[in-house]
């Protein structure tokens, strides 16, 4: 099922939606037909830029949604490969499916995909064959305001966490700071700052941070990642070496980028088919 709204629909109305139904991707849609699509980066970007005083409830969808689609036709027997692939070229997280009279069918999200890929391709890749050496940190001392700010810099969705001595603790993301935030409970809808909660000052990243953390190692098959984000309901996890040094980080995106290198053979059509 997928999660619409229309263009007049507002941005608080939206983060809404992401919020209580733990999404990242909304569909924007008039008579059924697919518009626009819109994340919750997109929301943070477009409020970045936006010089106005206007408030959440006062800005409409339709100015931050992104309106250059990629579309594919229901039905096809291989529309999860061909889904992956415009997402590998175009990083992007979702791809619309339209029916032949271009009404909205459904979305195929990077988590679809590593689904997938956690279920049918064991023994393909190891995760140093996709994970990024590139990593955005942050300590777990630093104030909130501090790692929302490096997210917003970089443009990317999530920060490693590490203690004081370099060692990977967790990892927070933009998602984290939505599930926590206050504007939705406190009456704080005249503000824009709707990722911090209304205490942040006196907080700092270790209070969004599971004290458990999640890594994997660069010889770890990918497909055994691929299921601990499904079954985490993350999608992100920090690369550790044999002593436990942080070296990259592997996404759902890496995962995708892997499901398009895989020959497209009967066994495995036949195989991924049973999911969807």
């Amino acid at each position: 099922m997928v999660t619409t709204v229309t263009t007049d629909t507002s941005i608080h109305e939206v983060l809404q939606k992401m919020q209580s139904n733990f999404i990242k991707h909304i569909v924007v849609e008039e008579k059924n037909k697919p518009v626009g699509v819109v994340t919750e980066r997109d929301i943070n970007k477009y409020l970045e830029n936006d010089k106005t005083a206007r408030t959440l409830e006062a800005i409409s969808i339709e100015q931050v949604m992104e309106k250059n689609l990629i579309l594919i036709t229901d039905g096809a027997s291989d529309h999860l490969n061909r889904a992956a692939e415009r997402m590998d070229v175009f990083k992007i997280g979702s791809v619309i499916l339209v029916d032949s009279n271009g009404n909205l069918a459904g979305i195929i999200t990077k988590t679809d995909i590593t689904k997938v890929y956690g279920a049918v391709y064991g023994g393909k890749f190891k995760v140093k064959d996709y994970m990024s050496r590139k990593v955005f940190t942050c300590r777990k001392s630093d104030s909130l305001r501090f790692a929302l700010n490096m997210i917003n810099q970089n443009d990317v969705s999530r920060l490693v966490v590490t203690d004081n001595n370099g060692k990977p603790h967790g990892v927070i993301t933009t998602n984290d700071f939505l599930i926590h935030s206050s504007y939705f409970t406190k009456d704080k809808t005249e503000t824009r700052e709707y990722l911090l909660p209304v205490d942040s000052k006196n907080m700092c990243v270790d209070d969004l941070v599971s004290d458990e953390l999640l890594a994997v190692n660069l010889e770890d098959d990918l497909s055994i990642v691929a299921q601990k984000m499904i079954k985490n309901h993350i999608h992100g996890i920090p690369v550790i070496d044999d002593n436990d040094n942080l070296v990259g980080i592997v996404s759902n995106l890496d995962v995708v980028r892997a499901f398009v290198k895989v020959p497209l053979t009967e066994d495995l059509l036949q195989k991924y088919s049973k999911l969807y």
